[in-house]
């Protein structure tokens, strides 16, 4: 079973400070882009993975959804999408990735920030290629393996940026703990091309891949995201079921 920090109440506790917690997708800085990644949400049939606080799910109802589904391993994130979902037709059910089994069809597969829990991805792609129609998009945001590489501090100096920044032990995939709002939280390392040749295996064809990064007009607004010009921190893609 996935690890479910998210009922731990340390961090369930400290994930809702987060921008992305209060102020929903328009707290997330990668939310424009990820969007662009979207097709059209009319009449289709959604699936939300690790759908949280169900902001996604609110928002595919918004825009015309036929069908949502949000999934999540943490009950506690699925009684706070209960509670902030007052319309009906969003369906949220607790699950776990891992062993994931879909019996519906959806024709829009979406995922942020979760996926890099997950410790057997294969499996999982491979259940959403099954469960998804032919021309059916998948779209999901992802830590950045660049910056999911590090077990320990080793720094690079970049002299002409007159700064330091951490990168190691990228060819080592596996499992990295840190200490984030609470003690022991497991992520799953594994390489781009890792994560490209799972979708490729499971059927899917590749379509966008972005290494995100904030414009200036966002490092304006927020200069704290300045640091995120210096390595990606996360990766955004979309692929299709042929």
């Amino acid at each position: 079973m996935s690890q479910n920090i998210y009922d731990d109440p340390d961090f369930f506790a400290g994930y809702a400070t987060l921008p992305r917690s209060v102020k929903g997708l328009d707290g997330a800085p990668e939310w424009p882009a990820l969007r662009n990644l979207l097709p059209s949400l009319q009449d289709q049939r959604v699936l939300d993975l690790g759908c949280g606080y169900g902001w996604f799910c609110r928002y595919a109802q918004q825009q015309g959804a036929r069908e949502v589904v949000g999934l999540d391993v943490s009950e506690k994130m699925l009684a706070q999408a209960v509670a902030m979902s007052t319309q009906p037709g969003i369906t949220y059910q607790r699950a776990d990735l891992e062993t994931l089994q879909l019996s519906s069809t959806f024709d829009i597969v979406y995922s942020s920030l979760a996926l890099h829990y997950i410790i057997n991805i294969d499996a999982l792609f491979t259940t959403l290629f099954n469960a998804m129609r032919p021309g059916g998009k998948l779209v999901f945001s992802c830590e950045h393996p660049i910056y999911s590489a590090p077990r320990q501090q080793q720094w690079i100096f970049d002299a002409r940026q007159q700064r330091s920044w951490p990168v190691n032990q990228y060819q080592m995939e596996g499992e990295r703990t840190s200490n984030w709002f609470a003690e022991g939280v497991k992520k799953q390392h594994r390489k781009l091309s890792t994560w490209i040749n799972a979708l490729i295996a499971a059927g899917f064809v590749m379509e966008h891949l972005d290494e995100w990064g904030p414009e200036a007009q966002q490092i304006s607004e927020n200069p704290a995201l300045a640091e995120e010009c210096e390595r990606p921190m996360l990766f955004l893609l979309a692929a299709r079921k042929p």
